[in-house]
């Protein structure tokens, strides 16, 4: 057994049917408590390439829950909506032992295509019965708005999804790369669980305004990317190629000249990641459960070995001193390039 994995089996405790057990975060001051690390599903049928293998991807998500995830994202836009069903259908057998967070807010085109965005309370009820189909079940434990949807008041958002809520349908609210002043908007109508944003060691933006509000407001946090789309597993270079689908082609962040500027960080985070006997993923991993106890990573993959990999990331406990260290990586290295085409970018933060 390899250090990582010792490190992981030392940590985790087998209960009945062979499930492991991960340590247990609540979402802010909600009663919603998840697995310490979730599983970003999107990239195994959207994003980062073809689409994985169904059976494949039905056996890497039940292989997550053995391991002790019971927090699973997925989004009707992921797809679109092929993901929902694939992990309707992947945790149907153990369905009442596990959270599913789902989004609404995109309208798409005849051919799947994005064409726009759709917050519409209407609208809001028609993802919402949609996506119950499509995931098998009888309750969202987690509805996000995706992006904020600029013609449409939060505070509609907010009561459509509080009605969902009363008539049983939806557990939670959450908003998705939303403000600070759109947040505490929806709050004050229906308390809002948990905000997804992008936020890792080569994105701290959140740090400035969303994490404060948050903490107030007493709201989790899930960071998507943990990883920095992969970058900071090491496993990417200036020589790397994406395949012609994939999202990181139209990424600034992820132009060769960018990728071979950008070295630096996981170089730096490698000798730190050799010293804990450790890899970069697990150190970025660790440092963001560190941050604050109500942050919720949910790291995206489609190889088993990358699942264990990450998982041992939750097992990590990294030191004042192994923090320090690693601020002063973090001090010495500028990211460059934006982590999205302007287009996008306009999406965030409103």
């Amino acid at each position: 057994m390899s250090a990582r994995l010792a490190t992981t089996a030392r940590r985790v405790a087998r209960t009945k049917k062979g499930v492991m057990e991960m340590q247990k975060r609540k979402l802010g001051n909600s009663s919603l408590e998840v697995s310490a690390l979730g599983l970003g599903c999107m990239g195994l049928s959207y994003g980062y390439g073809p689409a994985a293998n169904k059976q494949d991807a039905i056996t890497l998500i039940r292989s997550a829950f053995e391991r002790g995830v019971t927090l699973f994202d997925t989004a009707e836009a992921y797809g679109p909506y092929i993901n929902e069903e694939l992990v309707g259908e992947a945790l149907a057998p153990f369905r009442d032992r596990v959270v599913i967070a789902t989004k609404f807010g995109f309208k798409f085109d005849a051919k799947g295509g994005q064409s726009g965005m759709d917050s519409r309370p209407e609208h809001i009820r028609q993802v919402a019965e949609a996506s119950l189909k499509r995931l098998k079940t009888d309750v969202i434990d987690l509805f996000y708005q995706h992006r904020v949807d600029p013609d449409v008041p939060i505070e509609d958002v907010a009561g459509a999804v509080k009605d969902l809520i009363q008539e049983g349908k939806v557990k939670h609210f959450g908003l998705s790369e939303a403000g600070a002043q759109t947040i505490r908007r929806a709050h004050a109508v229906q308390p809002v669980t948990a905000l997804q944003s992008e936020y890792s060691l080569w994105w701290r933006e959140p740090e400035k305004e969303i994490m404060p509000t948050l903490e107030e407001l007493g709201i989790g946090f899930v960071p998507f990317s943990p990883l920095g789309k992969g970058f900071l597993t090491g496993a990417i270079n200036e020589n790397t190629t994406f395949d012609s689908t994939d999202f990181r082609n139209v990424v600034p962040r992820f132009t060769a000249d960018a990728r071979k500027a950008n070295q630096e960080l996981v170089t730096l985070l490698g000798e730190i990641a050799g010293q804990k006997k450790a890899t970069p993923a697990q150190i970025a991993l660790a440092w963001l459960l560190a941050q604050k106890p109500w942050i919720v990573p949910i790291p995206g993959t489609t190889k088993l070995h990358r699942l264990e990999e990450n998982l041992g990331g939750a097992a990590l406990e990294l030191t004042p001193d192994d923090l320090r260290a690693i601020e002063g990586v973090l001090a010495k290295v500028t990211v460059q390039g934006a982590r999205y085409p302007e287009h996008l970018q306009k999406r965030v933060g409103r």
